[in-house]
């Protein structure tokens, strides 16, 4: 009886222990309605071993605006029952919109010299100065 106490209040202190979290990462770009959701992604070790890679490439042509991961509740109930070694964690990616996030954009000629190039390139960065916002430059 003491033992199944005892086995109990550990689990119950583990489940305890196991923090949820969310962690936001914003790049500055406009969002669009396009979200990319993975649930239950698996990770390892408290963590320590990380998910796969969430390829989002297709779904945001664009780039990104912004990641979200997060432990829920009850991620973090299987990551105790399983003492730490699975545990799962949500992730969720919002892509960036069309449009809005480079004030100009440049593009350099393939035939273009050295000097020309440079010229591009400054004239690139005096554009982003002026504006406070980021050009984009293609080569």
């Amino acid at each position: 009886m003491k033992s199944l106490i005892r086995a109990g209040s550990l689990c119950l202190v583990t489940v305890l222990c196991a923090a949820c979290f969310h962690a936001v990462i914003v790049t500055g770009r406009p969002e669009s309605q396009t979200v990319v959701e993975k649930e239950w992604a698996s990770s390892f070790i408290d963590g320590l071993v990380p998910p796969d890679v969430v390829d989002v490439s297709k779904d945001c042509p664009d780039g990104v605006a912004k990641v979200e991961t997060q432990r829920t509740f009850l991620n973090s109930l299987v990551g105790g029952l399983t003492i730490g070694i699975y545990t799962p964690m949500d992730i969720r990616v919002t892509c960036a919109g069309t449009g809005g996030h480079a004030s100009a954009d440049f593009t350099v000629p393939e035939s273009a010299t050295p000097a020309e190039r440079q010229a591009v390139i400054n004239e690139a960065a005096n554009a982003a100065l002026t504006s406070g916002k980021p050009v984009t430059v293609k080569f």
